[in-house]
């Protein structure tokens, strides 16, 4: 009874700062602004660490409401400092800014016709995973609280952060670099805030889970060596194909045996293998090339060694030789517990008790793992599909779709998580 009381009383306290008429009519009235500007970056979209029209943009913005604006941050971030007039913590709301390789099928009036070369091709740059209404809400959020700085308990940092769908090959950049230059010092953040709209989640929603929400995504490069040999006569080679099919299938014993899947998902695939020239030779060696995503700091490790060990085993029973190497890509995007369970009342008061869905892990990446590796932080979707859509295109797609009328509710989330955060008691 106690422990249900304190949590009555905590929750009925942060719930009374709810910022009341005043803000609602600021959230009105921003709404139209937020909408003309995502319809604005949407129609000129741009390629990671290449997002210099949208930096100026936004840079741009927060010069205008007064704010300490840095430029140039991980190539082409902005970082803007909102000090309220009363003295505290420090959080961080972080958005990310550029699009993807991807040629537009959508018959909007803002369609994107913008193409750039990417990987040494001549490809279509679309905004197909929301990025576009990431940024103009926090340029929403941005105005909101800069002209209601008395609520302020402490400041607000805001994060544009570049490179989220990963820096070109060969180039640093994304939340990882962000870090690297400090973007959570000068003045040091106590938390950070993340939102992600989704396409496929109904307008007025919102989704979350505690702990690990979004997986760690690690690539592998695995090399096998063989003997090449005329393909007539197989029993004069060591054939790398087929220790690579042995090395595929038994990787997925890993996951079918020996991960622990009632604790929480994990995946090794497999995505590209190379080997040979001719129909009638076994060549002498192969490559495969995959990714690794999981959820668990433990199973990340176990699932690392034993693929390490496995392959290596694989190929020497054949009579051949292999070596996996694992790259990180993105860290598990984990939600602090005592930060959700904070925070989760003011989610519920902005969107509705019923609108806040707990769910299950995904085992999709996002780098803004990378801030909360050093930070608590809490990363959340918001719905952006029109309510009745039964078939909603998913994220990455020439398709994708979101419905303008889910952005003001996430400018409501993300201000109201700063200021409650904030004025907590």
């Amino acid at each position: 009874m106690k422990v249900f009381i304190t949590l009555f009383v905590f929750t009925s306290a942060l719930a009374a700062l709810g910022q009341g008429p005043s803000l609602e009519k600021d959230y009105a009235e921003i709404e139209q602004k937020v909408i003309s500007w995502r319809h604005d970056i949407h129609q000129h979209p741009e390629l990671s660490n290449r997002e210099f029209k949208t930096s100026e943009k936004i840079a741009d913005h927060l010069n205008a409401l007064g704010m300490e604006v840095q430029t140039g941050v991980a190539h082409t971030g902005v970082v803007g400092v909102l000090k309220g007039d009363h003295p505290g913590k420090v959080v961080a709301l972080r958005a990310d800014i550029d699009a993807l390789p991807v040629t537009e099928r959508n018959d909007l009036l803002f369609k994107s016709t913008v193409t750039s070369e990417f990987l040494g091709e001549k490809v279509g740059v679309m905004h197909a995973c929301g990025h576009d209404t990431h940024t103009a809400i926090l340029m929403g959020v941005a105005e909101v609280l800069s002209k209601n700085k008395d609520k302020i308990h402490g400041t607000v940092k805001f994060i544009f952060q570049p490179a989220e769908e990963g820096p070109p090959p060969g180039e640093e950049g994304g939340a990882l670099l962000m870090v690297k230059e400090g973007v959570l010092k000068n003045p040091d953040v106590d938390a950070i805030f993340g939102l992600h709209i989704n396409s496929q989640t109904p307008v007025g929603t919102i989704r979350f889970k505690m702990g690990g929400t979004l997986a760690a995504a690690q690539s592998f490069t695995i090399k096998v060596k063989g003997k090449q040999s005329h393909g007539s006569q197989p029993w004069s080679g060591i054939d790398p194909i087929l220790i690579s099919a042995k090395i595929i299938d038994g990787l997925q014993t890993i996951i079918s045996r020996e991960a622990n899947l009632t604790n929480e998902a994990a995946v090794i695939t497999v995505g590209k293998i190379k080997s040979g020239v001719r129909f009638n030779i076994i060549p002498e060696s192969a490559e495969m090339l995959g990714t690794i995503r999981t959820l668990d700091y433990d199973m990340k490790d176990h699932i690392n060694r034993r693929m390490k060990e496995m392959v290596a085993t694989i190929a020497k029973a054949y009579g051949g030789e292999a070596t996996c190497e694992i790259k990180d890509a993105t860290d598990i995007t984990y939600n602090e517990p005592d930060l959700v369970t904070a925070m989760l009342p003011t989610l519920q008061r902005v969107a509705g008790m019923e609108n806040v869905i707990a769910q299950k892990a995904i085992t999709g990446a996002e780098d803004f793992s990378y801030y909360q590796r050093e930070i608590p932080g809490f990363f959340f979707f918001l719905g952006g599909m029109t309510p009745g859509n039964t078939t909603p295109y998913p994220h990455h797609t020439p398709d994708f779709l979101i419905d303008d009328a889910g952005m003001q509710l996430g400018v409501k989330a993300m201000t109201e998580l700063a200021l409650d955060y904030l004025n907590k008691p």
